[in-house]
């Protein structure tokens, strides 16, 4: 099977943490160079010491704050300009805050909107015509099981990352004649600080401890536990690899079997 990742470039976002940090991880032990992007650049320099370079690989960071569209498109097609060639995008950024749908005020939702779908689609609109030229490409997003199964409780969430499958799909439709795939990778609860942000909202309103809380959400999973940031990852390593070439257009859960849909 050829994971091979050498003499390609990532492009990672949302990579000083959680998910993000273990995929930009887990693509350079592939042999990736990675571009990593956030907006800490005190943690973007932390991350980058951490990847691995044994492959002379040459990583580096862009500093922009996914709240600001604008600000990442531009930080973002400037560095390209300087690099003139990328292969992967893993787009990927924090959840909308919890909370019942009837309750959401409309802003939360163009927020959220900005900051998944309008992100998503400026950076794939920055980096298809390196793909194309490259005649390889692979585009993840990470979202949610919430586009199989909606989450109680999560009211935006579940609507923005319903939008951004559906965008998705529609991209992988147009760009898989050019060797570029658009596939989802779907985290159930994962040990991150999104989870425990979760966990904590839940104990509050319900006025049960955290634990009872944590408890109660492992219960509904068959494999009875939250899963590790390197598994997700593990998914999306796979899925920017040679070895998926013919894999595009899909949804993959990675909860533990938790989802109840097929």
């Amino acid at each position: 099977m050829d994971l091979n990742l050498k003499n390609k470039r990532a492009l990672v976002c949302g990579s000083t943490q959680g998910i993000g940090r273990a995929v930009a991880q887990e693509l350079a032990q592939l042999g990736a160079s990675v571009t990593l992007l956030a907006r800490d650049e005190e943690k973007l320099q932390h991350v980058l010491q951490e990847l691995d370079s044994a492959q002379g690989q040459l990583h580096d960071y862009i500093v922009a704050d996914f709240n600001n569209p604008y600000e990442v498109d531009l930080s973002v097609r400037a560095r390209l300009q300087e690099l003139q060639h990328m292969h992967i995008l893993v787009n990927n950024t924090g959840g909308p805050p919890g909370g019942p749908i009837i309750d959401a005020d409309t802003d939360e939702f163009l927020t959220a909107f900005n900051m998944h779908l309008v992100n998503n689609h400026q950076l794939t609109q920055a980096v298809v015509p390196y793909m194309k030229e490259a005649k390889y490409g692979r585009i993840i997003n990470i979202i949610s099981t919430s586009v199989k199964q909606p989450l109680n409780g999560l009211g935006v969430s579940n609507t923005i990352r319903g939008a951004v499958a559906s965008w998705a799909k529609t991209m992988a439709n147009e760009l898989g004649q050019f060797g570029i795939t658009v596939n989802n990778v779907l985290p159930g609860s994962t040990n991150t600080g999104r989870i425990t942000s979760i966990i904590e909202s839940r104990a509050q309103k319900s006025g049960r401890s955290q634990e009872e809380v944590k408890q109660e959400m492992e219960a509904e999973i068959p494999a009875r536990r939250f899963a590790e940031p390197a598994e997700v990852a593990a998914a999306a390593a796979f899925l920017a690899s040679p070895a998926a070439a013919y894999i595009n257009g899909i949804n993959v859960p990675v909860d533990g079997g938790r989802t109840g849909c097929l």
